[in-house]
């Protein structure tokens, strides 16, 4: 693995395989206990979290090292000082560095001037951890993801992008499905439609959702207005209404398709309860898996394995 997870296109599929496979072993309890000992992990958060800073912050405890929780007022990352300062400053004091942050340039400039590892646990761009929990997700449930199809169902947003990148590398078909104006961002598409290419499966972009989840194994749905899109959020209710995923959606996809979000949920918009609390709803045990992901994720960056 490079020295960076900013983007799951970083990952190739071994990468991606090898590291959901670790998360499995971690997870049975058979890797893991104090493989960082001694090793520290500074969290840049600019957003609030309840699952990001818990499962890294547990993650690291876990394996025997110490996670410094770092606010938005602590730092003032680009304010009161430079990215890039802060970058080289952490570098001298911990092992790796998790930023969680608004703009996607601010990770990759923390791993541009930072000598230790850079996690994005989320931007404006990407969501790798989210993604690769999802994968490790489908994997537990299914055994084999190749052939499966994924279909998300909402904005092309920032976990859109990185279940997108995944899919291909999973050996899986991705579809969105989002109303006119809210696809995903083309560069992110082409990279996609690269490794689509690359590994023999597809990417459509769609905008009615009941075409979109005839063959659908997975659909996946998130939040209709994200964090900074506050001043969006009454013209994105009514413009996202016929997206939402309840149960006339589920049932025009295959009866054992799972259902998935990222969390936290705004329940009666994107997705209602029955759906959300179904038996065929994944969110919970997907985000149990983000603090196993995320613990491989911190053995093969920071334990040089």
């Amino acid at each position: 693995m490079k020295k960076d997870l900013i983007s799951v296109a970083d990952l190739d599929a071994g990468e991606v395989k090898g590291l959901l496979e670790l998360a499995r072993e971690v997870k049975a309890g058979r890797r893991g206990r104090g493989e960082l000992s001694g090793k520290t992990l500074a969290m840049i958060f600019e957003k609030p979290s309840l699952r990001t800073r818990v499962t890294f912050e547990v993650g690291m405890f876990q394996l025997g090292g110490y996670a410094i929780y770092l606010a938005p007022g602590d730092i003032g990352l680009g304010k009161r000082e430079s990215v890039a300062d802060v970058a080289r400053n952490l570098s001298r004091w911990v092992d790796g560095i998790m930023a969680r942050t608004f703009a996607h340039r601010t990770v990759v400039e923390l791993a541009q001037f930072a000598t230790v590892p850079v996690i994005n646990a989320l931007t404006d761009r990407e969501h790798p951890c989210q993604a690769l929990a999802c994968g490790l997700t489908m994997l537990e449930r299914w055994g084999e993801t190749k052939e499966k199809r994924l279909v998300f169902v909402g904005d092309g947003n920032n976990v859109a992008h990185s279940l997108m990148l995944l899919c291909p590398l999973l050996g899986m078909d991705f579809v969105i499905a989002c109303p006119e104006g809210y696809e995903p961002k083309g560069g992110v598409v082409q990279r996609a439609e690269l490794l689509a290419r690359k590994y023999g499966t597809s990417i459509e972009i769609l905008h009615n959702p009941y075409e979109a989840v005839k063959a659908a194994d997975m659909i996946y749905t998130d939040v209709w207005a994200s964090m900074g899109q506050e001043a969006e959020r009454e013209e994105r209710l009514k413009v996202f209404r016929p997206f939402q995923v309840n149960t006339k959606l589920l049932s025009e996809a295959k009866p054992e398709c799972l259902v998935s979000h990222c969390l936290p949920a705004r329940r009666g918009e994107e997705i209602t309860d029955e759906v959300l609390d179904g038996p065929q709803s994944v969110a919970l045990d997907e985000a149990e898996n983000r603090l196993h992901v995320q613990k491989a994720l911190l053995i093969r960056l920071m334990g040089g394995v």
